[in-house]
């Protein structure tokens, strides 16, 4: 198939804003309209964006402490089975189970295993690596780490229609609107 034979389908919409209260305030009105599939870039945080989006937080956080807990308890684990259970030795007349013997190993495998599933969980939950996502291909959205701020509403969103979302957005009075095309 050549390439004039094969047309891109539309990816999204999206649209930029001058500033950032522009752009919380769009995405206020698109989710209250009801659209689902949103996604908003800038180039540092802005405050508020997160709630109008609906975005989760603290999961991350969550999983990197279940992944120290696990390391934790499995450091501390290895070596009371190895000193008490499979090979006990008296050395110097101490317990078997010498617990205070034991803390720097276990501190050592819950920082391992802390930084292992933060990283891990990081990567899931961003869906990464994605070397290939079509909002790169608009020329529009370099913009989006310097100066500009954008919002982007997805084509499989369930209300997405290309001519009412486009007069939807045309209507929140954007510096500019553009399309995103998918090339599969």
């Amino acid at each position: 198939m050549s390439a004039p034979e094969r047309e891109a389908k539309v990816y999204a919409l999206f649209v930029e804003f001058k500033d950032p209260d522009s752009l919380v305030f769009s995405a206020k009105k698109a989710v209250d309209a009801g659209y689902q599939k949103l996604e908003a870039f800038s180039p540092y945080p802005v405050k508020g964006l997160d709630e109008v989006l609906g975005t989760v937080k603290d999961r991350v956080a969550l999983i990197t402490f279940l992944g120290g807990l696990i390391g934790g308890a499995g450091g501390f684990f290895m070596q009371w089975y190895a000193n008490v259970i499979d090979y006990p030795i008296n050395v110097g007349g101490r317990p078997d189970n010498s617990w205070p013997a034991f803390i720097p190993i276990t501190f050592e495998l819950t920082v391992l295993g802390g930084a292992l599933s933060a990283l891990i969980g990081m990567l899931a939950l961003n869906k990464l690596p994605k070397p290939y996502y079509p909002t790169f291909n608009a020329r529009e959205f370099l913009r989006a780490s310097k100066d500009g701020f954008f919002l982007c509403i997805q084509a499989d969103d369930p209300k997405f229609d290309l001519y009412e979302t486009r007069i939807f957005l045309e209507g929140l009075k954007p510096r500019s609107i553009g399309e995103m095309r998918d090339e599969d």
